[in-house]
């Protein structure tokens, strides 16, 4: 999945496919799950003019020296991206800090759960998880 950046059409379409699974949920903004999924997002921030912010892997000691980047509101609710699902524990380092700054996450997006547990451990700490396409359906 990391070279889909490499392929602009391919990005578009799994972007859109994505979009297509979430497009009746209520969500605010977008936050891809760092690194491979931030071109993900952004592709879908961009054809859906919906603002995206940006969960930083590490935080800095200087400038800003914030974890989450970009322009948000208390209580907007935040739609996560993710490329695959292993464990979840990518995804609850990317909802932690956003619920930390009392930001809403209830829906999780993601092109391929790989069927160990992710999704289910998720949706047991209460988010709605979309996944496109299974490892099994592969």
């Amino acid at each position: 999945l990391r070279l889909i950046i490499s392929y602009p059409k391919l990005l578009r379409q799994i972007s859109e496919a994505l979009w297509d699974l979430v497009s009746d949920c209520d969500f605010d903004l977008v936050c891809g799950v760092p690194y491979t999924a931030l071109p993900i997002t952004t592709a879908m921030s961009l054809e859906h003019n919906i603002p995206m912010i940006m969960r930083r892997k590490e935080k800095k000691d200087y400038g800003t020296k914030k974890i989450i980047e970009g322009v948000y509101k208390k209580e907007q609710t935040c739609l996560i991206v993710e490329d695959l699902i292993t464990s979840g524990l990518s995804i609850q380092e990317t909802t932690a800090p956003l619920e930390e700054l009392d930001l809403v996450v209830k829906d999780i997006t993601l092109v391929i759960d790989r069927e160990q547990g992710g999704v289910g451990r998720l949706k047991k700490s209460g988010y709605n998880v979309h996944p496109l396409m299974t490892i099994t359906s592969i």
